[in-house]
């Protein structure tokens, strides 16, 4: 059976519309039942989305209704849930969160006892169990707050940075109006860093509006007006980081991820002597791996195919341009605040904008909104295979379909910028034709 539900990062959708409380009830028993029905405990966490009580509700709702116990953590980053699934001995968590999404769409995704994504087939099954008919409620679960989650996740960053002293540094950090905004700078605190703070007013609606990764040329701005040292920008549900220097230019994952590779191998600290990166990789951080001796793998993009690789291979470290970033030796998930924390770990007090891990290729990425991501591709493949002969061997064309949004991203790296411009307008101007 295929899904239908679920895509690369759980069920997402127009909250009220596609997601609505009756499919989130469904889901939570479906699920809840699949994990083991009565007595069941599931750790349910969220965003600043004004959906998010509703979908919450309804979650827990579905839990109970399967005999379950829902423990409702509050807001809190998505990493959070892996790290409170392993301290309580959860047998399932829910996260309710469309990410870096607007704030009319939601999501919900489920981790399973072990700390990890679900898989493929288990997605699957929740999706057999919902379309099944009900049976008479044998067991009526419970829903309980559970107090005190922000404290646990702040003392397992503490524990794991004790050794960072970020005493003198003048750091800025953009919150997004989402999940870290509470816990993102408090730990920065506490390790000593004079903190400034945006997008930290969540009302429900401005949720990634202006703000956050996706936005990050308004945190480049901000560090140079304030002349900060630099600047973290985080993303809706805080499993994403970006990053701006104090002169303004911004540090995507790629980047990030050479800094902790480099890092974590002088340390000894990166098992398997390798890291993992996606298609969407720049050419860059290939080079500087091979010139650093360090074994890079290629995954899928979505971190759950950065994680599998990672599984599979022992290795520690992986993650994606995007900002996604993980170190296996903290959480199996892309942590946001963690990785900013590792990223001045591997700095060691230098500054940010001296940095020198790698030389990044010219590069043009653009998300074209298509009403048919299959009919677009299909109109742009042969432009993209000539663009790739054009540019014989020292650059790359990559046409992909979104996972979670009907977007088509174009994206196009070449020696000289002029080049990238040129091709990637002529590839996106092939894939709006369609639309």
């Amino acid at each position: 059976m295929a899904r239908n539900l679920f895509g690369t990062d759980g069920v997402r959708g127009l909250a009220g519309e596609k997601l609505t409380a009756q499919l989130a009830m469904g889901l939570g028993r479906a699920a809840t039942e699949q994990a083991g029905g009565a007595g069941t405990r599931v750790l349910v966490i969220r965003d600043t989305r004004e959906s998010g009580e509703m979908l919450e509700s309804a979650l827990a709702a579905g839990i109970a209704a399967a005999g379950g116990e829902a423990l409702l953590g509050g807001v809190l980053p998505t990493p959070a849930a892996p790290l409170l699934i392993a301290q309580y001995g959860f047998d399932l968590g829910v996260v309710v969160s469309a990410s870096h999404n607007p704030y009319q769409d939601n999501g919900i995704k489920f981790f399973g006892g072990d700390g990890l994504k679900l898989t493929d087939a288990a997605e699957e099954q929740i999706e057999e169990r919902l379309g099944a008919a009900v049976g008479a409620m044998l067991e009526i679960g419970r829903v309980r707050e559970l107090h005190g989650t922000q404290e646990d996740y702040l003392r397992a960053l503490g524990t794991r940075f004790a050794g960072l002293d970020l005493t003198g540094l003048d750091l800025l950090l953009d919150c997004a109006n989402g999940a870290t905004y509470r816990v993102g700078p408090e730990i920065f605190r506490r390790l000593g860093a004079s903190v400034t703070v945006i997008g930290c007013e969540p009302d429900g609606r401005n949720i990634n509006d202006g703000v956050g990764s996706t936005h990050i040329d308004a945190l480049a701005a901000a560090v140079v007006a304030g002349g900060h040292d630099l600047g973290f920008a985080f993303d809706g549900d805080g499993d994403r980081v970006l990053a701006a220097d104090r002169d303004g230019v911004s540090v995507d994952g790629d980047e990030l991820i050479a800094l902790a590779a480099i890092h974590m191998r002088g340390t000894g600290r990166l098992s398997g002597g390798g890291v993992v990166v996606t298609v969407m990789t720049n050419y860059g951080f290939h080079t500087a791996m091979q010139e650093a001796d360090i074994e890079v793998a290629t995954a899928a993009v979505g971190d759950r195919y950065v994680l599998a690789e990672l599984r599979e291979r022992g290795w520690t470290l992986g993650g994606e341009q995007s900002g996604h970033i993980i170190d296996m030796d903290f959480v199996p998930s892309g942590d946001g605040i963690a990785s900013a924390l590792l990223t001045l770990e591997a700095l060691g007090g230098a500054d940010l904008a001296a940095r020198s891990a790698m030389v990044k290729l010219p590069q043009r990425l653009v998300n074209v909104k298509v009403a048919d991501k299959s009919r677009a591709l299909d109109a742009v493949g042969d432009l993209a295979a000539e663009a790739n002969e054009e540019l014989s061997g020292q650059g790359r064309v990559l046409v992909r379909a979104s996972g979670t949004e009907e977007l088509v991203r174009v994206m196009v790296e070449a020696p000289e910028i002029a080049q990238c411009e040129t091709i990637c307008a002529r590839l996106v101007a092939a894939v709006e034709s369609t639309s």
